[in-house]
């Protein structure tokens, strides 16, 4: 854990709950834009959007972590992670800040209904507790 708490993180909110993302797995954030739908894929990818020419699925994390009441917004971003030498975007309802957490707990089972191996752990910060989102896991599995 000890460098996970050297890392540093972007918050995002998704139905006024704070998630972590690591910094190092983000490589920009946009507005929303249009776009295109894939039919018969995953139910939590929502499509594909054309970044500067290249090709990105959009992976609505609502529906990933099972959030109901999804409605997109102003504040509404992209998260475009780097994994697995491939960029692959996230809806977020806000993004709010880059943080370092001054501890990280070991994840329940569960964290707010969700299952707790999306989870790295919990940080705490000067805002309260924050669920650090497993990339891989949340992405690939």
């Amino acid at each position: 854990m000890k460098e996970l708490l050297e890392s540093q993180y972007v918050v995002c909110e998704l139905s006024n709950e704070k998630y972590a993302l690591g910094l190092s797995d983000v490589y920009e954030i946009i507005k929303l834009k249009k776009i295109t739908v894939i039919h018969n894929s995953k139910p939590f990818l929502e499509g594909v959007i054309n970044l500067r020419g290249k090709i990105v699925p959009i992976v609505n994390l609502h529906k990933r972590l099972e959030i109901k009441n999804y409605t997109p917004t102003k504040s509404t971003r992209v998260v475009i992670l780097k994994s697995r030498d491939e960029m692959i975007g996230v809806i977020v309802d806000k993004v709010n800040q880059v943080v370092r957490f001054s501890d990280i707990q070991p994840s329940p089972e569960t964290v707010a209904g969700i299952d707790g191996d999306f989870f790295e752990g919990l940080g705490i910060s000067e805002e309260g507790v924050i669920s650090i989102l497993k990339v891989d896991k949340v992405l690939y599995e």
